[in-house]
């Protein structure tokens, strides 16, 4: 199956993504770990990526695009594969399916994580990460530590990040309506979409995605 993942920051993509996965037996491949990948090793289009970065410039569309169809072609991936993070707005979604009609592939599914706005700010706003590991981490509701502002683990200082702050997240939540929904519409014309709901426990969300996607491929 090939599966394109979508939802707003904070509507647990990357932990749905990695159940889905590996209960369809396909690749997750998502655009950080391409970039990741692609800078570590050195390829050309990860040197093209640091360049950008290094210079504290956006990594142009061609060159997200170009890991992405580096990844889809490798042999793990051809019996299908799951998108995190890619298609981002619509130059990239009709560069994908310009890249899989010349394959003579398409998509089965387009998975559409429905949150409401004020629970993804409640989520990622309630995130506290330890100064002394990063690795460390906590939600002032979901999983409080025992005391307050301090790490349960090593007894570290919790923080809110910069990131996970309300601001940071509503401005997170602005790029997506106006870069990333779009693409939402484009595969709805191609009768793609499944929308299911991303509140409750991971397992209920997993559940709900695996026949919503059963549904679609039938």
């Amino acid at each position: 199956m090939r599966i394109v993942l979508v939802g707003p920051p904070g509507a647990g993509k990357g932990t749905q993504a990695a159940y889905l996965a590996k209960n369809l037996a396909i690749p997750h491949i998502s655009t950080g770990d391409l970039f990741r990948a692609n800078m570590s090793q050195g390829t050309p289009l990860g040197q093209q990526a640091k360049e950008y970065m290094n210079a504290g410039r956006l990594v142009p569309d061609s060159v997200t695009i170009g890991m992405a169809e580096d990844r889809m072609r490798q042999e793990d991936a051809a019996g299908g594969f799951l998108l995190d993070g890619f298609p981002r707005n619509l130059a990239q979604a009709e560069a994908l399916d310009a890249f899989l009609k010349a394959d003579g592939m398409a998509l089965d599914a387009v998975l559409d994580l429905e949150v409401p706005e004020d629970e993804v700010v409640k989520r990622i706003a309630g995130r506290r990460t330890c100064r002394t590991d990063s690795s460390h981490t906590f939600h002032v509701i979901y999983s409080p530590p025992k005391q307050e502002g301090v790490c349960d683990k090593c007894g570290g200082e919790l923080y809110q990040r910069e990131d996970d702050s309300e601001d940071t997240v509503r401005k997170r939540l602005e790029v997506y309506h106006s870069e990333t929904e779009p693409i939402i519409d484009h595969y709805k014309a191609q009768g793609l979409v499944v929308t299911i709901s991303a509140l409750g426990k991971v397992a209920e969300v997993t559940g709900r995605a695996m026949e919503a996607i059963a549904a679609q491929a039938a």
